[in-house]
């Protein structure tokens, strides 16, 4: 909560009480100090929120997950299903019946 970027952000949202405290006298002194120390924890809960969102900015993609092994028959580790392939680009195959090959 006392980084620098935190105290500044309190600073410019209670400059205006601060200003009203000491320069111009219109507002008391420790009420422009109160609302210099509400506005700290003000600016670390906003601080915080920004830095949770934009953490994962910057930062290089994790590679993609490895396909998982198959057996060497062509069949799909842990059963006796045959593993099956689509086309992912362009037209899919057409689909072959037992009745086309007669």
């Amino acid at each position: 909560m006392a980084r620098f970027s935190t105290l500044f952000l309190a600073l410019l949202i209670a400059s205006p009480a601060l200003y009203a405290g000491f320069v111009t006298h219109q507002l008391d002194t420790q009420t422009a100090l109160l609302r210099l120390l509400i506005a700290v924890p003000v600016a670390a809960v906003m601080l915080a929120v920004f830095r949770m969102i934009t953490r994962g900015y910057g930062q290089k993609p994790e590679p993609p997950a490895r396909p998982t092994a198959t057996a060497g028959d062509g069949t799909a580790p842990g059963t006796d299903e045959p593993l099956r392939a689509e086309a992912v680009a362009g037209e899919p195959f057409p689909q072959r019946r037992s009745e086309d090959n007669t």
